[in-house]
């Protein structure tokens, strides 16, 4: 654990930072003891294009904190690759130093004690203000582009259908978006929402099921600095796969890169000076489009979280990873001359909620959607004496409260819960309210259901998403995070072949090897399958930590990791 004495020593070490990371002079303001949001957007613009991309907000108009993974596995040609590095390695490959503002903002390490420092980070106000302040230096310049998972997950989002997060993102005024959660409003309300945006809604990879014709634009040419700009969206392309399939039954999607490329070819045939692919694909999906499609400049890419706080150059492609939860604004300033980027530079810019001044009309906005539901926000169900995070390839302390109430509250054996990534984290000692709680889990399909599994029933779950996670080729990996899983410890084996991954299931309570013949008692929440019955996750939760009142949860040691 870093020491006063020593957090301040590693500040002002930061000073010392290289200039190759895009998070640019932050260290060196916190080494002066003045971390001021003039430093935080501080930019030496160049060219005539400035992008600028959010992502993965996931419903939170709040500032929070939200810890970066511990564990970030890379498979195939992506091992040991960025985004897939995580604590000191990742500090080591951007040449950070520990302790500093870039290291806390992108790393698990020290987190707790760091954040106690450092403060809350994002806030749409926060982002509001930086928004504009780009948008004043840059004029007719700027594009900005939303990847996505915006309009959910939030318990204000659940409770308005998505209308809180519409109504405050209209006042950063985007020039486009795509998407992936939104989807799991149904069909009906995506159309409704999409219709009044004001911008357009971006997805050349979605189709309407019975002519295969698009459902929404594939790409919108813009002008900016006197540059032709094609922005071309791509919805994450396994909805049907990772969210219910009953909530757009008419709707197809899928990678289709082959259309990318033809999408590609139409707008330069046009005229575009510079392509945009504005992405929910996921860091490793679009490492390999960039290297299948040609002709792309820029791809935004979203959906796994990553924050990297450099350009990622794929041949002549700039891959932009953005981060989530509003923690992270990425700017992008282009030279384009002569269909080619001349000249580039990026940041990564880290919203600390602390340092940026929120913007006022923003923040009236969120005020007055949040009023109504005020009272249910901040009620406090418990507290917690250990780090409460959701983020992690294989496990999270918060999915540990999760799956600690499913086997108290329903009378399991054995509990499931999905490997999302969203849901922000508790440090030590702090109260958890409904509004906590409810980050890591409102979704429009929250219901608990209990039924039983026989052992190879639970080891061929644990299979097929270890397969949708560690797949060697990127184009099999449907993201997300492994399914949690309370009462049951396993071997994962990274490196594994196909249905060969798990082994040594062992029912913790008993201590007894899973027997593949047995049925058990099994609960779990986010079913994909329609009509499933049961209360919603919040309510279980709610249950459980009011009979606690605290919670005590160490890291999970039940899941034995190999081959990474």
């Amino acid at each position: 654990m870093i020491t006063r004495r020593e957090f301040g020593q590693a500040a002002l070490a930061a000073s010392v930072i290289t200039a190759g990371s895009g998070l640019g002079g932050v260290g060196r303001a916190a080494a002066q003891g003045r971390l001021t949001q003039e430093e935080l957007l501080k930019f030496d613009a160049v060219g005539n294009v400035t992008l600028v991309h959010v992502t993965d907000i996931h419903g939170q108009l709040m500032p929070l904190h939200f810890r970066e993974p511990s564990v970030n596995i890379g498979v195939g040609e992506a091992a040991g690759k960025v985004p897939h590095l995580s604590g000191e390695a990742f500090v080591k490959a951007f040449g950070l130093v520990a302790g500093s503002p870039q290291a806390h903002a992108l790393t698990h390490v020290d987190f707790a004690q760091l954040a106690k420092s450092y403060g809350r980070m994002g806030g749409l106000d926060r982002i509001a203000t930086i928004v504009k302040s780009i948008r004043a230096a840059r004029s007719d310049k700027v594009l900005l582009l939303d990847g996505g998972d915006t309009w959910t997950n939030s318990w204000t989002a659940l409770k308005t259908n998505g209308q809180d997060m519409v109504d405050c993102m209209a006042l950063l005024k985007p020039d486009a978006m795509t998407g992936h959660w939104e989807f799991t409003l149904g069909e009906k309300r995506v159309q409704e929402i999409a219709g009044t945006l004001g911008f357009p809604f971006l997805a050349q990879n979605m189709r309407e099921s019975e002519f295969n014709d698009p459902v929404f634009e594939p790409h919108k040419v813009f002008e900016r600095g006197g540059v032709k700009v094609a922005v071309i969206g791509q919805a994450f392309p396994f909805t049907p796969i990772a969210n219910p399939r009953w909530m757009i039954p008419k709707w197809t999607f899928g990678i289709r890169d082959e259309d990318m490329q033809k999408q590609v070819d139409a707008v330069r045939a046009a005229g575009a000076e510079l392509v945009v692919v504005l992405s929910h694909n996921g860091f490793d999906v679009d490492r390999k489009m960039a290297r299948l499609v040609k002709g792309i400049d820029v791809i935004l890419t979203g959906h796994t979280h990553d924050a990297v706080p450099e350009a990622v150059k794929v041949g002549t492609t700039l891959l932009i990873s953005s981060g989530s939860h509003g923690k992270f604004v990425s700017r992008l300033d282009l030279d384009v001359q002569d269909k080619r980027i001349k000249d580039f530079r990026f940041r990564l810019i880290p919203v600390f909620s602390d340092w940026i001044a929120p913007d006022p009309e923003m923040a009236a906005k969120i005020a007055q959607v949040r009023k109504p539901y005020a009272g249910d926000l901040a009620r406090v169900l418990g507290r917690t004496e250990g780090l409460l995070y959701r983020r992690g390839n294989i496990a999270g302390t918060l999915d540990d409260v999760y799956t600690a109430a499913l086997l108290a509250e329903r009378d399991a054996e054995i509990a499931l819960s999905p490997g999302i990534r969203w849901g922000n984290s508790l440090l030590p000692g702090q109260d958890i309210t409904f509004e906590d709680v409810t980050n890591g889990c409102a979704m429009s399909y929250p219901n608990c259901y209990r039924v039983m599994m026989t052992g190879a029933r639970l080891k061929e779950i644990l299979e097929d998403v270890a397969d949708n996670l560690f797949n060697p080729d990127p184009y099999y990996q449907q993201g997300g995070d492994m399914v949690r899983t309370g009462g049951l410890g396993f071997t994962l084996d990274v490196a594994g072949a196909v249905g060969q991954r798990i082994s040594r299931m062992v029912h913790l309570k008993s201590g007894a090897p899973i027997d593949a013949n047995r049925e058990y008692v099994v609960a779990g929440w986010a079913s994909v399958n329609e009509g499933t019955q049961g209360p919603p996750i919040w309510q279980v939760v709610e249950q459980h930590l009011a009979r606690v009142k605290t919670v005590d949860v160490k890291p999970n040691e039940a899941v034995k990791l190999v081959g990474a």
